[in-house]
């Protein structure tokens, strides 16, 4: 699987050439990451990363040729781990918790390859207790 380091981590480059809005969610994301790089995720991240590079490209910080570059890494570094869901898989879920089907999509993946689903949402990990753990849990 390929390693994540600054010179080749996507989100890091963007952080560095453009301040980022951050969080302590981000921090325990990135905390995260240094524990496994290998992340899995809906095929929806890629509309999810755009939006953060169109945010960044509308307010004049990033540039979209940059953009795109950022983009295609992320992609990269993504190959083999993104999953695309049937409805059924995600809606089955949506029946159990009355979550959206946005926030299934990850709950139905991590079922689906029978891992736990690191994240903050508190609804979710609620939820979701068996399938699901904190970042602050995580990483520790």
């Amino acid at each position: 699987m390929l390693q994540l380091t600054p010179e080749t981590d996507p989100i890091r480059q963007l952080k560095k050439s453009h301040p980022l809005r951050t969080s302590e969610n981000t921090n325990k994301a990135e905390e995260a990451l240094k524990k496994d790089s290998e992340w899995a995720a809906p095929i929806l991240w890629r509309c999810e990363f755009r939006n953060v590079l169109a945010f960044y490209i509308r307010n004049q910080n990033l540039e979209l040729d940059k953009a795109v570059k950022i983009m295609n890494e992320a992609a990269y570094l993504m190959n083999d781990n993104e999953y695309d869901l049937t409805s059924l898989d995600v809606l089955k879920p949506v029946e159990k918790s009355g979550c959206s089907a946005y926030d299934c999509e990850y709950v139905a993946l991590a079922q689906d390859i029978g891992i736990q689903l690191v994240m903050s949402d508190k609804k979710i990990l609620q939820a979701f207790s068996e399938d699901t753990i904190s970042f602050a849990q995580y990483i520790q």
